[in-house]
Parts: structure tokens; C-alpha cells; sequence
């Protein structure tokens, strides 16, 4: 029996109801993402990519079917449990950013790190501004940073802990056409440097591209593009 996948999704389904009917939001998908893969999953806004990713991350649970990290079926650990693999094992990179405004560059790429209780948690935070080019911007709050800028230190907070999968969702999104290009191109480097296993979202097929795998999420199922083209 070979290695576990980095994220395996068996038969995972979303449903959410109302008094008068349920919407299917995932329809019993499933997906294998190897240990260093760097997969995008594309599709239309409203298609569910935001809610399979918190799935695959464990930050929902699936209405049916599981979600396996490193082989370790999270659905059957308590929240504690699910926080401490996300602790331990991921780095997430959000489309708005997800900064604390109460703390600086610092601060924010810390706080993780201090979470897990990592010791050297001042000095893995400080290298990774660094790597991020923000070592002038250490003391700054958010909201005295530009909207790169905070993405940066979004990348920088996601890669200090040196995570095993890094999950992406719409990285620049918020950003104009120029600083996205860099932005990713940070992301990408950074990536290839650790070798960490990255599972993105986008509906920006020309970034989907840059990744060695893309799906695209339709009708609550993942399909292969280039069958459907």
C-alpha cells in the first residue's frame, strides 16, 4: 500500500435546506491530490468552489462522504482536532485578505505560529516578511498597507509554519491586473521553493494555468476542462 495523498475527497456532498426545498451545492464528488501537486480548481462564481475548499480544509463538514488529510479521516476528529491538523499541516491564502487590523505585519504572521505553539515563532515570522520583501513594513497595521501589500503578508502568514498543503481561494481578487501578476508570481516561487502541496481556486483560467492539474467544479461535480471543451 503506497504513501497517503496529501487531501483525498471520497463521495463528498453539500446540501443546504430551507423550509420550502434543498439546494445541492457538491453532489458526492470525489478527488485525489498527491503530496506536492499543484492543482487549480476553476469555475463560475456560485459554482461552490469556496465551499469545497472549506471542506477539503476542514473548516466545514460535508453533509455526506469524507475528507481524508495525509490519510487521517478529519470528519471523525472533534473541532480541536481538525484546528490542530490545520494548525500542524495547512497555510491558507484568502481573497480579502483575513489580516487582524488590531495587529501589525508582525504580529498577524505570528499569531499562527504562536497558536501551535511553535517556539521560535518571532523568528520563522520575521524570515518569512523578509522572504516576502516586507521587512520595512514590520511595525505597520493593515490598514497603513496597500492592498498588495496585505496580500503579501497573507502569503508570508501562510508559509512561516512551513505547511505540508497550502489551500488558495481567489488570491487576487481583490487586487488590480499588475500587483496580481506579482503576487502570484511570489506565490508560485515560494511554493516551488517548499515543495508544499496547493490546491487554488479561481475562475482566472490563465492562472489555473500555471498549475500542473486543473478541474473545473460544474454542477456540484469536478470534471476535466479539456474533456469538456
Amino acid at each position: 500500500m503506497g504513501a497517503p495523498l496529501a487531501v483525498e475527497a471520497i463521495s463528498v456532498g453539500k446540501h443546504v435546506s430551507s423550509s420550502q426545498t434543498t439546494l445541492t451545492i457538491l453532489a458526492g464528488l470525489s478527488l485525489a491530490v498527491p503530496h506536492g501537486e499543484r492543482l487549480a480548481i476553476v469555475g463560475n462564481s456560485g459554482s461552490g468552489k469556496s465551499t469545497l475548499l472549506g471542506l477539503l480544509a476542514g473548516l466545514d463538514s460535508p453533509s455526506s462522504g469524507k475528507v481524508l488529510i495525509d490519510g487521517v479521516d478529519i470528519g471523525a476528529l472533534d473541532e480541536d482536532g481538525r484546528a490542530a491538523v490545520r494548525g500542524q499541516s495547512m497555510g491558507f491564502v484568502f481573497q480579502s485578505f483575513q489580516l487582524l487590523p488590531s495587529l501589525t505585519a508582525l504580529e498577524n504572521v505570528m499569531l499562527p505560529l504562536q497558536l501551535a505553539v511553535r517556539p521560535n515563532a518571532r523568528e520563522l515570522a520575521l524570515g518569512a516578511l523578509m522572504r516576502v520583501g516586507l521587512e520595512q513594513r514590520l511595525t505597520h497595521y493593515p490598514k497603513q498597507l496597500s492592498g498588495g501589500e496585505q496580500q503579501r503578508v497573507a502569503i508570508a502568514r501562510a508559509f512561516a509554519p512551513k505547511p505540508e498543503i497550502l489551500f488558495a481561494d481567489e488570491p487576487t481578487g481583490n487586487l488590480d491586473a499588475a500587483t496580481g501578476q506579482r503576487i502570484i508570481d511570489l506565490l508560485f516561487t515560494l511554493n516551488a521553493e517548499a515543495g508544499t502541496t496547493l490546491i487554488l481556486v479561481t475562475h482566472d483560467m490563465a492562472l489555473a494555468q500555471r498549475c500542473q492539474r486543473r478541474l473545473l467544479l460544474q454542477d456540484g461535480r469536478l470534471h476535466d476542462p479539456e474533456a469538456l471543451a
